[in-house]
Parts: structure tokens; sequence; C-alpha cells
């Protein structure tokens, strides 16, 4: 009995050894992946110290020893456009292999909700689904994941564009891709690294950072471990909140909360729907309650009356007039009717206490699907809601995306290196929009972090924020939309960058604009410019015209401004029937701007005003909400919005990390 003990543990340590030895990659490689053409692709891993790994494909043989570290490396020589091959890697004890291996351009998406944003959530997006059989586009789809220090592994794996697929594929990135291989005729990879409402600090390394002055300080807070984490998030929501409603209610307490006779005068308030970490509870996991009082008109006759809402991040229980009237888990629209002889003519109260689990919180439909209706009723619930937490969940705690610079170059990007690629599309600045003038710093410095740390200048595209209503910004009151832009704009002076301006297709009470497919072909229009020079198929190629008239020069003639452009391309287009200029405004030494009359001169600009007799300034497309702008290069393409002066109107808010 003890020899077979000895046998046992014998062969358990043997077992040990051979997994520890097993020959392994990052899961970037996997099998339908797509690897550069015409560049070296590295191939890397890791095994046994001093192991010998063996890489074949298409025809090449590479042989590699493990470092001390276990990690190994080798560069397959440039190669064209083909597949599918098999990628294999040997190693003493085992062999990986990976299948319907192509060859041809790759492609990182990244940035936040609107590059995340799935085919199938946008315009015509499931019928657009319903034709995506490109078999030679594949996507990577990285997990979202955050860390303190940079990672060497993702999770994901790679996808082949069909039917089935292509809803989850992000919609930017497709529309992207299907241009592109028309216009190349390769096969197209795509890794699509993303998390929506991110900031760039998030993703850029802790190294980067620290090279700049205002920045270092966002870097010198970083935590050094989890449980420094851990500790300071417990810190963080305690002071919170019991600066807030002074600390957390008992069981007891929490019982009368929807009692419509409670005094409610110290309770907090946030608009609904909303998430809640971003209306004043960041990083909350657990309970809060949402209390409405509303007033039924003499009028109503309380027939047939219900209580709707979208959906609920997680779940909710609902009260009306301290009476519990419904509850449902996540996903579904809530409907709740309502019993006869509980709602009264006046007064009534509506008490919703959510509980978030994970993620976001609160009340996450439409506002026009929250309301209370009947027979002869109809009271909108979105705007303001009284709230108060209930309890906090220990995953409050662990860091959000946000919580800290750099997390998501760690755990998303910093693993992708050096994967080989062509370039990287970017759209992302909502969530930096509040920090404008920061920006101009914070994204030129994230580019050439990520390039020092592929080794080149690789084409870096990004899409100019489209047109929202933020928060009524304009000229008047400024506008921290328009100055992101404006960096954005900025950022163009890096080489090898491009930009897709979308000022002309947003949507203005929604910040996730459901025309991805006009975003992905100019996004491919700037990729034909800068990283293939328009060279795959020359009627099609539209040089320097897929950039948009930019503003070059003004001079004054009296009362009129006149301006000029470049990459008009073909000539200026103004698209309205009657040929009428919109989005210009002038100014004079006051420094007050007033909406501008403007037309077409040729390839210039005539902008004037009645009550401006010696312009100084104009502005174009330069708001939050820019939607009404018209003026296209006949290409398409339309123009970037610009201003002339550079008076600064918007003070800048907190700075990331500090919330």
């Amino acid at each position: 009995m003890k020899g077979f003990k000895w046998t046992v543990l014998l062969v358990s340590l043997l077992g040990l050894d051979t997994a520890w030895a097993d020959v392994r990659l990052p899961r970037v490689f996997g099998s339908h992946m797509v690897l550069q053409r015409r560049k070296p692709v590295p191939v890397w891993g890791w095994a046994d110290a001093g192991e010998k790994v063996t890489v074949t494909f298409n025809n090449q043989t590479k042989t590699v020893k493990a470092g001390k570290e276990g990690k190994w490396k080798v560069l397959l020589d440039p190669m064209e456009a083909g597949g599918p091959y098999q990628l294999t890697v040997k190693g003493k004890t085992n062999a990986v292999s990976f299948e319907d291996v192509l060859l041809g351009e790759v492609w990182v998406c990244s940035g936040q909700s609107n590059m995340e944003w799935p085919l199938q959530a946008a315009t015509n997006g499931k019928e657009e689904a319903k034709e995506a059989n490109y078999p030679t586009i594949r996507q990577l789809s990285v997990k979202k994941a955050v860390s303190l220090t940079p990672k060497d592994d993702i999770e994901g794996e790679w996808a082949v564009c069909s039917p089935k697929t292509a809803p989850g594929f992000t919609a930017v990135g497709y529309f992207f891709a299907r241009q592109l291989q028309k216009e190349l005729n390769v096969p197209i990879g795509l890794i699509n690294t993303t998390w929506g409402g991110t900031h760039s600090e998030t993703w850029t390394s802790r190294e980067a950072l620290n090279q700049n002055d205002e920045l270092r300080l966002v870097a010198n807070k970083l935590p050094a471990t989890d449980d420094e984490v851990i500790q300071s998030g417990k810190e963080r929501i305690r002071l919170l909140l019991e600066k807030q409603q002074g600390g957390l209610p008992t069981a007891a307490e929490e019982k009368k909360w929807a009692d419509p006779t409670l005094n409610t005068d110290q309770w907090k308030s946030m608009n609904q729907p909303s998430d809640w970490e971003w209306g004043g509870l960041p990083t909350l996991d657990g309970v809060v309650w949402f209390r409405r009082e509303i007033t039924i008109p003499e009028e109503a006759t309380l027939k047939n009356v219900t209580l709707q809402f979208g959906s609920v991040d997680d779940k909710d229980s609902t009260f009306v007039n301290g009476q519990f009237v419904g509850g449902a888990k996540r996903g579904q629209p809530r409907s709740y009717a309502i019993p006869d002889g509980l709602l009264k003519l006046g007064r009534n109260v509506i008490a919703v206490r959510v509980t978030d689990e994970s993620g976001a919180g609160g009340f996450a439909g439409k506002p026009e699907q929250m309301q209370l209706t009947g027979d002869n009723l109809t009271i909108p619930l979105a705007g303001p809601w009284k709230y108060r937490v209930a309890a906090v969940f220990p995953s409050s705690f662990k860091p959000g995306p946000n919580t800290y610079a750099t997390q998501l170059f760690n755990a998303m990007l910093n693993p992708l290196i050096p994967y080989a690629m062509e370039g990287v599309i970017w759209y992302q600045g909502e969530s930096n929009a509040g920090r404008s003038y920061q920006y101009r710093k914070a994204f030129p410095l994230m580019i050439q972090d990520w390039r020092q740390r592929w080794g080149n200048d690789f084409p870096f595209l990004f899409v100019q924020l489209a047109s929202y209503n933020a928060s009524n910004g304009n000229s008047q009151r400024g506008s921290g939309w328009a100055e992101l832009r404006e960096a954005q704009t900025m950022t163009l002076q890096l080489p090898n960058t491009g930009m897709a301006v979308t000022s002309d297709i947003g949507e203005s009470n929604d910040i996730h604009p459901k025309n991805k497919q006009d975003v992905g072909k100019r996004l491919a229009a700037e990729a034909m410019r800068v990283a293939y020079s328009g060279a795959a198929k020359g009627e099609n190629s539209v040089g320097d015209a897929s950039r948009g008239p930019m503003f070059d020069a003004m001079r004054v003639d009296g009362n009129r401004a006149v301006l000029t452009f470049r990459n008009v391309g073909s000539g200026l287009l103004v698209k309205d029937k009657y040929g009428y200029l919109r989005g210009f405004e002038v100014a004079g030494a006051d420094q007050k701007f007033y909406y501008a009359k403007a037309y077409l001169q040729g390839n210039t600009i005539i902008v004037h005003a009645d009550s401006v007799t010696a312009p100084v300034a104009v502005r174009y497309g330069w708001a939050d909400d820019n939607g009404d702008v018209n003026l296209y290069n006949k290409e398409s393409f339309p123009a970037v919005p610009f201003r002339t002066d550079t008076w600064k109107g918007v003070t800048e808010a907190t700075k990331f990390g500090d919330q």
C-alpha cells in the first residue's frame, strides 16, 4: 500500500512537470485569426526556461529557445495576403495548432461605447447582420478586464463573420472592414478592445502619464495592490454616504421608505433614467431607493392606470402609495397595473427599490418609457427623483474602468502587444468632454504611448465627436463638446493620423447615434488615404478630400468675412436645396457671436451678420449639438467644425481620478 502511495505521488509530480512544460501562446492567437500581411509577424508565448520551440506557418519554420523566465518569441518573415493556413507551435512535450488562419489587414478597434456599439443595435443592424456573409472578415473580441499592473494575456476568441456572429461585431468596425475589403480585396481582422464610458487616461500607461506634468498627478495616485484598492474603495464610499445621508439605514428604517408620509427633505436628487454611477454614486453596487411625488389632476377618472418605465439595472420592487405593485429582474421594460382605488386625486408617491449587483445601476430605459397612464391620464416620470442608498455590496469596492488611470491599458491593450497590425481606429472622447483642454495633451500622449509600445508610427484614425446636446453648450455659454472636437482636430498634427467627421450624423437626444455605417465608411476612406495612399483602386481614390473641408484662412472685406478651405476635393458643396449655409456665427471685437448669413462663392465662403460691422472671428458648428451644419466637399465629406479665434470659453471640470 505504501508503494502505491509513492507511485501516485511520482505520477502526480510528473503530471505537474508536464503541465508546467507545455508550450503555450497568449489568447490573441487562435484559430480563425488574421495575421498582418507584408510585415514581420511576431509569434510569442511561454515554455520551460531553455526549452526549444519550433513555429511553422506557410512554408516557414522558425526555432527559438525560451529565455530564463520561460518567454520566447520568433519573427515570421513578411508574407502576402492569403490562406487559410495552419500555425503550429511545438515544444518538447506538446504542440499547439491553430486552424483556418488568414493573412490580410489587421486593425485594432478601441475606445468607448460608440466603438463598442454592436451591429445588431445600429441602424438597420438586424437586416445588415442577416446579409453578413463575409468569411474573410474576422473579429477578436477582448473580454472586459481591469488591472493595476500590466497583464500578459487576455480572454477572448476569434470569430468568423457570418449572420450568426455579426450581430455582436463592433458596428463601426464591421462597416469599416466591409468597405476596406471592398477596396483592398484581402482578409480583414478586427481586434475589438472597447469599454463604454471610459476616459482616455485609463487606456494610457503609467509611464506615459508620468511624462506629463499635469497627468503625472493622476499616475501618482495609483494604488500598488488590490487590497489597497479595496480599502480605499470602502473608505471612499463610507465618506460619500456619510456626507450624503449620514451613513446607511437600519433594516427597520429602510422598511419605512415606501411609506408615502415619509419625510424626504434630506434625500438627494438624481435625474432618471440614467446610470447612477454618473449621477453621484460612482462604482456603487447595492440597493438604492428612488421616490417621486406626482399630482393627479381633478379631471382624471383613475381607470385602467398603468405605471411604466423601461428596464432596470438589475431588479426592482415598486410601490405606489406604500403598496407593492410589482417587481422584475433586468431586461424587460416594466409595466405594472395599478389596482383600482390605490391612487387618489392630488398627491401620490411612487417608490422604487432598485438592486444593482454589478455595473450600471438605476432606470435604464428611455425617458419616454417612464410614465403613468390611464384612460384620460398621462403623467411623464422622467426627470428628478429623490434617492437614498440602503445597502452597499462588496463588489462596490472593486475598481471600475475609470476608478484609476492605466487599468484598461494594463488589462486590455498591453497583452495585445506586439501583435502585428496595420493600425488603429478609435472612437472616444465623450467621457473626456468635461476636461476638453486637457484632452489636447492626454489624447496625443495616448497615441504616442501606443506607438512607442508597438515600435512604429502606425496609422491612428479616430472619429470626431458627433452632434449631441450634452448640456446645451454653444458659443455664448461655452461648449465642452466643441472644444473636445477642437482638441481632436489638433491631434491631426501627429503623423499618420486621420479623422472621420460626424457632426452631420449625430442625434441631439442620444449620445449613441445609430448611423454607424457612414462612420465606418469615412474611417475606411481615411484608411485608404493614410495607410494605403488610395492605391488599391484608383477610380475610388478621393485623395485628401476624405479629410473633409478644413478652415485655412480668413480675410475681412468690409462687414464680410471671407473664408478659404483646404481639402475641398472637387469643390465645396452646400447640402440644402435652396443653397443656404447653416452653422456659421460671426463676432466683432466684443466677442459676442451672432448667427451669420453665409453663402458659397466658388470655393470660398462669405459670412456676415447685420449686428457685426467689423468681423473679428467666425465659428462653424461650435456647439454641443451642431447638427445644423451642412458644408461638404463634392465627395460628400463634411467640413471640420472650427473657430478662427482662440478665446477660451469653458472652465475646466474635475480632473480624472479626483471624483
